[in-house]
């Protein structure tokens, strides 16, 4: 599947777990290695990085805004095989 396929499923998916949350694109060119997305919800946000697997290659500075965007509050990479296991670990960050 294209990332940017399963970028679109997933902010629909994301719309339905969190009704009423914000999603959006967030613009790579201002900040290179940002994350590709930004969700708000309630009093809460965590970001995502899209990848089509596993195996992807990260651009330079990808790792270093996950894991300090998740030191802040929630972020990950997300793909088809590990999307399950990080929208339960979002679904719980949410929820504390």
């Amino acid at each position: 599947m294209l990332e940017s396929k399963f970028q679109a499923q997933l902010i629909q998916e994301l719309k339905k777990m969190f009704p009423g949350c914000i999603v959006t694109k967030l613009d790579p060119d201002h900040i290179q290695g940002i994350p590709d997305l930004l969700i708000l919800y309630k009093d809460k946000w965590a970001s995502l990085e899209c990848k089509q697997s596993a195996n992807s290659k990260k651009q330079a500075n990808q790792p270093y805004y996950v894991e300090k965007m998740n030191e802040m509050s929630f972020s990950r990479f997300i793909y088809p095989k590990n999307k399950e296991e990080v929208l339960h670990e979002l679904q719980q960050s949410f929820n504390s």
